[in-house]
């Protein structure tokens, strides 16, 4: 084995590697904001009203894209709640078992109390090893971030993170205004750019920068159309990158559009209820990650009619465990105000609740 700091090198390597495409972006994006505020606005047009209105418009635009982005970035991806991972007599348990078949029946008794309905392809409940958890639904393994992300679409290396449920908004709101904000600058742009070709200018270094801030923003435009319709049809249809590439499994087989429920409730699934919050970068979606609706009657005996129904308060006797049910605005709340997936209270209540109880107390101790 390698040595820890030898591994600690590494991995400190890779993650200033990631950084790569997202500072390519940002020096992309600070040249373009010199060469249409400096050398376009304020050297080349001569109109003071076409002066002022394309800068007031293009600052907008800027600050809502670079708002976006940011957010994209910087908002970390969400995990299971602690309530998908498995305790530490359902970890001795399962480690002990050796064949398959016993291992799945356990993890079958543990997912009967969890809101889970998607299997792996053999029908199997599906389960991470890395993070010895049941994986909620829509919940995928991220090899880069290494660990389980809610509802993960994709690692995108542009962000440098997952797009996943925390910040999937964010992320199609960084697409909407990178695009409006390559057409503005194209449109605007092109007259200039026509005048170039037709020597209308005189030999400056503003010559350079419009020629190549029209290419530019031309080539990102073409790009950013396509990627982004893609990800309005996956949001329309409910359905995540991953998803779309290999439809989620249930209990009576293969189902693409299992989750969806129509295309308004799942727009609002990723935008929510209230429109004023939509055109801004802001955590709004609903739900809290772990759990989504589906279109599906009765496709699990072993499970709820659907996760509409799912009673939260449910509580296996042998196990002692108990999945804390969280309203809409809560689990939002906690989303927004936590790193962890729970808190210090609630494990303080858990571990109260569990005293009593020799399974929850060897967790408590391990």
């Amino acid at each position: 084995m390698a040595p820890a700091g030898s591994r600690n090198v590494k991995q400190g390597c890779k993650r200033v590697l990631y950084w790569i495409p997202v500072l390519f972006i940002a020096l992309i994006v600070a040249w373009s904001y010199f060469a249409y505020v400096v050398q376009l606005c304020l050297v080349s047009i001569e109109d003071t009203w076409e002066k002022v209105i394309y800068l007031m418009v293009y600052h907008v635009i800027f600050i809502m894209f670079i708002w976006a982005y940011w957010q994209t970035i910087f908002t970390k991806p969400m995990n299971p709640l602690r309530e998908f991972c498995l305790s530490y007599s359902d970890k001795e348990l399962l480690e002990r078992e050796d064949r398959v078949e016993s291992q799945q029946e356990i993890l079958r008794r543990i997912a009967k109390e969890l809101p889970i309905y998607t299997r792996t392809n053999s029908g199997a409940i599906r389960f991470c090893d890395r993070c010895q958890l049941l994986k909620p639904d829509r919940c995928h393994h991220c090899s880069v971030c290494d660990k389980c992300i809610l509802k993960m679409d994709h690692h995108c290396p542009w962000v440098n993170n997952c797009v996943g449920f925390s910040n999937y908004k964010s992320f199609m709101l960084f697409l909407a205004y990178s695009l409006l904000y390559c057409l503005f600058i194209t449109a605007t742009d092109l007259q200039y750019f026509i005048k170039f070709w037709m020597n209308g200018f005189p030999d400056t270094q503003a010559k350079f920068h419009i020629l190549f801030l029209f290419f530019s923003a031309s080539m990102f435009s073409v790009s950013l159309v396509s990627l982004f319709i893609y990800h309005c049809w996956l949001v329309f249809k409910n359905r995540s990158t991953l998803e779309a590439v290999r439809a989620p499994v249930f209990r009576h087989g293969t189902d693409k559009n299992g989750f969806s429920l129509g295309s308004s409730k799942n727009f609002r699934q990723v935008f929510g209820d209230e429109v004023k919050y939509w055109p801004f970068p802001i955590f709004s979606s609903l739900g809290d990650g772990c759990s989504f609706p589906t279109c599906l009657v009765n496709t699990d005996p072993e499970q709820p009619s659907s996760p509409n129904s799912y009673n939260p308060t449910q509580k296996s006797n042998a196990e002692g465990r108990h999945f804390s049910f969280k309203p809409m605005r809560e689990s939002q709340s906690r989303l927004l105000s936590s790193t962890a997936s729970w808190s210090e209270s609630e494990i303080a209540a858990d571990d109260k609740n569990g005293a009593n109880n020799p399974l929850m107390a060897a967790e408590n101790e391990a």
